[in-house]
């Protein structure tokens, strides 16, 4: 996506912070400075600092001037702020942390879908694993159809928080798939995972589909951490997620 002057200015400044060029309680330079070295307007500057305040990324004030704020601060559901962390480097911290919230919001969501979902919610992550085996087998985008999956099951909990809760999670969650991707055969073994988790929601399994999606999730932690320990270089949001190639022999893909 094509951003704006102000949106590119917010960037800049936003990936400053995020990657330690600005440190905790470190002052941003004044918006005359800021305006002329990236040759936008001090309307352009202000109105961009107004956005990361936003973000939790600094305060302002009389005096004290743009101030930025430590990570506890930051708002983490914010796509923007994930992105400039990708950017920046995922760190360990950052990727226990996403680990440790789906487990936490996850199997919980994925019971009551159990408990409440609607045939069209079915239809839809059933299209969305579909969508899946299909990148597995032929080759394409296997993480946008992942991530619909598990929005999909979240939005079936039928709990309005959660269901925000959903748009919010959208780019933390691409995180752990596009990691996960990159483990070889990784998709391909995590499809009979998907499937078991869909089968028992379709079913009103509740406690069956609570278990099946703790196996899933913490199957990605094990993807994440043999990929960390490889030291593979980890994705960057603001690309697109990458395509798989397609699978030598698609019949040996468990449905």
């Amino acid at each position: 996506m094509i951003k704006n002057v102000h949106g590119n200015t917010v960037d800049h400044l936003g990936e400053a912070i995020v990657a330690g060029r600005y440190g905790p309680g470190a002052s941003i330079p004044p918006e005359p400075l800021l305006g002329v070295e990236l040759g936008v307007s001090r309307t352009v500057v202000r109105e961009a600092v107004k956005s990361l305040v936003a973000k939790g990324l600094v305060s302002t004030g009389p005096k004290v001037g743009t101030r930025v704020l430590t990570s506890e601060h930051w708002n983490w559901f914010d796509p923007d702020v994930v992105i400039w962390q990708s950017k920046a480097g995922l760190t360990r911290e950052f990727l226990r942390d996403l680990q440790e919230l789906r487990r936490v919001v996850e199997p919980a969501a994925v019971r009551m879908a159990a408990e409440r979902a609607t045939p069209q919610d079915i239809a839809g992550i059933e299209a969305a694993y579909e969508g899946m085996r299909k990148a597995v087998e032929e080759g394409g985008d296997y993480v946008t159809h992942d991530l619909r999956f598990h929005q999909g099951l979240l939005r079936a909990c039928h709990n309005r928080m959660i269901v925000q809760m959903s748009k919010a999670l959208g780019a933390l969650l691409r995180t752990s798939f596009e990691i996960s991707t990159t483990r070889k055969d990784g998709p391909r073994a995590s499809l009979p995972l998907h499937r078991a988790v869909l089968d028992a929601v379709a079913a009103r399994q509740p406690a069956k589909a609570e278990k099946a999606v703790l196996v899933l999730i913490d199957g990605a932690r094990e993807d994440i951490e043999e990929v960390l320990a490889t030291r593979k270089r980890l994705p960057q949001l603001n690309l697109p997620a990458p395509h798989l190639k397609a699978a030598l022999n698609p019949a040996s893909i468990t449905p």
